[in-house]
């Protein structure tokens, strides 16, 4: 990774699948490449995960099934859209009804957004948050 160097603004890890808000360097736009390397060190760290349930395919192709073969890119346009982004993707495991508040979710960065002071440690907890329909779906 110290060859594709990023900033991770904001994530959330779940079951199936994860979001993050990332910074490269300016001038370098290569995605792919990063979550390349993210996905196959985390695969190779999963070793509880049997073979004998992955398609041929996947066995073939050595790869496990953890990940969706794609991703979906945003460009951040402004400060609006990063706190739009960056909460669609606290609030996400309350959306998936996996936790009660965001608090509860251990699998994200957003205790360490509590401790910069960016929220309360009770937001998102005991409402329900309603995004447009454009946020997250990219």
């Amino acid at each position: 990774m110290q060859q594709h160097p990023f900033i991770i603004d904001a994530f959330v890890l779940l079951p199936d699948h994860l979001h993050c808000i990332w910074r490269l360097p300016q001038g370098d736009c290569n995605f792919s490449t990063r979550w390349r390397l993210i996905k196959s060190y985390f695969s190779r760290q999963c070793i509880t995960l049997s073979q004998e349930n992955l398609s041929t395919s996947r066995q073939n192709k050595k790869e496990r099934g953890i990940w969706q073969r794609r991703f979906w890119e945003h460009l951040i346009r402004d400060e609006v859209d990063f706190k739009n982004h960056l909460e669609y993707i606290h609030y996400n495991p309350v959306k998936h009804g996996l936790v009660k508040a965001p608090q509860d979710w251990e699998y994200s960065s957003f205790h360490r957004s509590v401790r910069q002071g960016m929220y309360d440690i009770t937001w998102g907890a005991g409402q329900e948050i309603v995004f447009d329909s454009d946020i997250g779906k990219e």
